[in-house]
């Protein structure tokens, strides 16, 4: 129980030194997410905010354009189509056109110059995409920094309100043992 009081006693001598130091420094001496909080909290307003609105209000076209040729590039459906492409492309060449030498017979020397174009396009496209959902996820881990610190403050206040009440419950216990205490010495 001294363990407990002495924990007790030194969180409030933290809180203490906080509130002197808010109070004589104001909010400037914090970083601009630790202050954005601490205003959120002291007004009791939500913290959270939704990572894809704040994302796309600052996207510009290219940037759309972007996750969108990442994300047909990296499907199914790309693919299948892909292949097929392929696949039609060796057999009008080599079967189709074999008589008239095709435009592109075999090794296919035109379609590997597509391909390879293809490539190098396609590459600095997905990875501007990448580069985008990084950002994406580190807005996202912030976002959640600020949820879990609000959070925490307000556990923290709720552990003081629920220490009050039982404080006052235990004072008001020993009041009343000390009133019946008192009231059975007077009977003898």
């Amino acid at each position: 129980m001294n363990d407990r009081m002495a924990n007790d006693r030194m969180a409030d001598d933290g809180v203490a030194q906080l509130a002197r130091q808010l109070l004589e420094s104001g909010l400037t001496g914090l970083a601009e997410r630790e202050r954005r909080v601490i205003t959120l909290v002291a007004k009791r307003l939500h913290v959270t905010r939704d990572v894809n609105c704040l994302i796309e209000n600052d996207q510009t076209a290219g940037e759309r354009l972007a996750d969108r040729v990442a994300r047909l590039g990296g499907s199914w459906a790309f693919i299948i189509i892909f292949t097929g492409m392929l696949v039609a492309w060796a057999f009008v060449n080599t079967v189709v056109l074999a008589r008239h030498g095709g435009f592109d017979p075999y090794p296919y020397i035109f379609l590997n110059l597509i391909l390879s174009m293809v490539a190098a396009l396609q590459a600095p496209v997905i990875l501007m995409s990448q580069n985008r959902q990084a950002a994406r996820d580190r807005v996202a881990a912030s976002l959640d920094y600020e949820i879990n610190l609000k959070a925490e403050v307000e556990i923290m206040a709720l552990h003081d309100k629920l220490d009050r009440i039982r404080l006052d419950h235990l004072e008001t216990m020993i009041q009343d043992l000390a009133r019946q205490i008192a009231g059975s010495g007077k009977l003898d």
